[in-house]
């Protein structure tokens, strides 16, 4: 597959860039793509949730009433979950909710979304660049010279590029990442994946 390489205004160079079709053309697995998203999330939750059982709920112990004669119910203290302010049951506990993929599927789940990005032609290439100052007004020009503005986007550079992570930074809708660290979930979480040449490059490898 290839696609034109634009220069960072928009303009075409009259170039193309050859995307590995092992990479973005294939059938896409959405069983893979599913099982990895799930396994970021989960990855990212904190489980910190707690809620007081019975026997963390400050309360007193005494026995509230007789266990028989009083023509009521049988009650033990006044922590017990059927009462006001007692403990909660089978509450949340703190819990690690991460798990374990194989390395060929979440291989597998990553191909197949920048191939799905591929066939909904929401890729666009654009030739290495720099921003001549860090700041914001630098991506705004740049998004609007490319027609993505408005769009939620991707931006993956080769290496790190301190100007071009400056000017990215504070905009809402946009997200930096290098090539290396592209994962299932950041690729398909955007209207629009731009790539530059180097990334290119490292991304027809993976």
């Amino acid at each position: 597959m290839e696609v034109a390489i634009l220069t960072k205004e928009g303009k075409d160079t009259g170039r193309k860039a050859v995307l590995n079709d092992e990479v973005f053309g294939i059938e896409a697995n959405e069983h893979a793509i599913y099982l990895d998203v799930k396994q970021y999330l989960a990855n990212h939750r904190q489980g910190t949730h707690k809620s007081k059982e019975r026997s963390e709920v400050s309360g007193s112990t005494r026995k509230l009433h007789k266990q028989k004669g009083g023509g009521g119910s049988r009650i033990g203290d006044i922590n017990s979950p059927v009462l006001i302010g007692g403990g909660r049951v089978f509450g949340p506990r703190p819990r690690d909710y991460r798990f374990k993929l194989n390395r060929k599927l979440k291989e597998l789940a990553r191909r197949s979304a920048l191939s799905a990005k591929a066939a909904a032609g929401e890729i666009i290439v654009v030739e290495n660049f720099t921003f001549e100052t860090h700041k914001t007004k630098e991506y705004i020009k740049f998004a609007k010279d490319l027609k993505i503005d408005g769009k939620k986007v991707l931006l993956v550079l080769s290496s790190k590029e301190n100007s071009v992570y400056l000017s990215v930074r504070n905009v809402p809708n946009a997200k930096l990442a290098s090539a290396s660290d592209l994962n299932t979930y950041v690729i398909l979480n955007n209207n629009a994946l731009v790539l530059t040449e180097g990334s290119v490059e490292l991304i027809n490898k993976l």
